[in-house]
């Protein structure tokens, strides 16, 4: 059934074994329900199991989530990338909120992603067993349910948080869903509720599949931050946010003890969950099959020991579309601290003032400047070459232009030639916006600097784009994930200052 093998399933479900998890799900025809391969009941007679490669499919098919192993917090995984790509990339729109309307366009996906109607609905089949709009309303369902058993927001606000258009509907979807009514969903909590604020603090759990270089990917972040925007701390990363709806800001945290991240968030309106919690997991690359990619690029010389000195390295993602390609318009050609110091100001000159109590820290006084601003402004005034300033210009009149500008298109090359469309932006730029923002795992900037000084061969000639292009062809559809390895690796070889020069910094800045 959908390219799963009932007995190995079967073998992982009796063994509990944690490798499975989110890879497939146990409905069992006596009981109705589905569970995750690690579930704590007793494993079910074999001939009453069936196996679903996705939650969606399980829920179609119609089982309900095992409310003991909660199908909510399994780790989200993209087994079929490299298979259908177009699926992928539908997931990220789907993840982005555009089929949250109870009437879905599934039409207007496809079209997004340049395939028919019925073309998308077969790949969805055959990759996850299900419609996609069954994917985007067991989304909303299971995380409307981790709502109700993590968090004391009020019916009303769950309902709201999780996409459903009214409070009847949500309480109509869980009692034919679970049989029962939302509120006997909620788990035994302590009647102490968190002390009143003025906006919304919910701490919600965020899994990933281990390993996990927690240490690299906060590593990344603090060279980056921007002071009043971003702020890193051991153990603990914030920033401000700021959302059509409202804004506030984030917290994230390793889980103790548990494979993910506990994130805070505090927003002025619950309907920005979703797609802040989005932003995070495409930041911390939470979803991303190590195993799987592991495994793929493990078979190349020079990517198979870089694995093996960093199996939980991840590719870390932006934040914002917007945001990201403007702070890699102001690393082109300049060292890092020159860059961080333009974004820095700015950040002071034209970013969004916030309210501390917003955000619940005085040092989160700032979110990143919006487009409209960007675009009417003279930013000659901060110090940047003309050309830089035009450049920047241009970005934010195209996103003004086109919304999804930052959103996954039919293919990488569409992507990257959305973006050299662009003045002032090239062939590295519109990778590294591909690869960052857009979450291409495909992308993979071959001009950069550190990639070709990472692929040279001790005592060999430092190769060509061209020739690292060629070789890298074998690394798809994960080139993405091998650029990070490199990168890493050639930011912890040991060079001379002299080796430094401008140039060669401004991928170090970027990557």
């Amino acid at each position: 059934m959908n390219g799963l093998d009932p007995a190995s399933c079967y073998r992982a479900l009796t063994t509990r074994d944690a490798r499975f998890d989110g890879r497939f799900f146990t409905a069992v025809r006596t009981t109705r329900i589905y569970c995750r391969p690690v579930c704590p009941a007793r494993a079910p007679r074999f001939e009453n199991c069936a196996f679903y490669p996705s939650a969606a499919a399980a829920q179609e098919a119609g089982f309900r989530p095992c409310l003991r192993c909660r199908p909510e917090t399994s780790p989200t995984l993209a087994p079929w990338r490299g298979t259908s790509v177009t699926v992928s990339r539908a997931l990220a729109l789907i993840a982005d909120g555009l089929l949250d309307a109870d009437d879905g366009n599934v039409e207007a996906l496809a079209a997004r992603l340049g395939v028919g109607e019925r073309q998308l609905r077969r790949l969805f089949q055959q990759h996850l067993g299900a419609s996609p709009i069954a994917v985007a309303q067991t989304r909303r369902v299971l995380f409307a349910r981790q709502l109700l058993h993590e968090t004391h927001l009020s019916m009303a606000e769950v309902a709201l948080a999780s996409g459903f258009g009214s409070v009847r509907r949500f309480n109509a979807v869980f009692q034919a869903l679970y049989q029962r009514p939302p509120g006997a969903l909620r788990r035994a909590r302590s009647p102490v509720a968190p002390a009143a604020s003025a906006v919304p603090v919910v701490t919600l759990f965020i899994p990933y599949r281990p390993p996990y270089d927690w240490g690299s990917m906060v590593a990344h972040l603090e060279a980056r931050a921007l002071a009043g925007m971003e702020l890193v701390e051991p153990g603990r990363y914030l920033r401000t946010v700021l959302h059509p709806l409202g804004r506030g800001s984030v917290e994230v945290a390793p889980a103790k003890g548990l494979d993910g991240l506990r994130a805070t968030l505090r927003v002025s309106d619950v309907r920005m969950l979703p797609p802040v919690i989005a932003r995070l997991r495409r930041v911390f690359d939470v979803g991303a099959d190590v195993d799987a990619i592991h495994a793929h690029l493990s078979h190349d010389a020079l990517l198979a020991p870089l694995i093996a000195a960093r199996p939980g390295l991840r590719a870390p993602g932006g934040w914002d579309g917007f945001e990201l390609a403007v702070r890699a318009i102001l690393g082109q050609q300049v060292t890092v601290s020159a860059a961080r110091g333009l974004g820095n100001r700015l950040l002071a000159t034209f970013g969004e003032p916030l309210d501390p109590e917003s955000t619940g820290d005085a040092r989160l006084l700032r979110a990143f400047p919006l487009p409209h601003v960007l675009a009417a402004a003279d930013l000659t005034c901060l110090g940047m070459p003309a050309a830089r300033a035009r450049t920047l210009s241009s970005l934010a009149a195209a996103t003004m232009a086109d919304p999804a500008l930052f959103q996954p298109g039919p293919s990488l090359a569409d992507t990257v030639a959305r973006f050299t469309r662009l003045p002032g932006i090239g062939e590295w730029t519109a990778q590294y916006i591909a690869l960052r923002a857009v979450r291409e795992t495909d992308a993979f900037p071959a001009s950069d600097v550190a990639l070709l000084r990472a692929a040279t061969a001790p005592g060999g000639p430092r190769p060509t784009p061209e020739a690292l292009l060629q070789r890298a062809e074998a690394w798809s559809p994960w080139r993405a994930y091998a650029a990070q390895h490199l990168w890493a690796a050639d930011a912890a070889r040991p060079r001379p200052p002299s080796s430094r020069g401008t140039h060669a910094a401004a991928p170090a800045l970027l990557h």
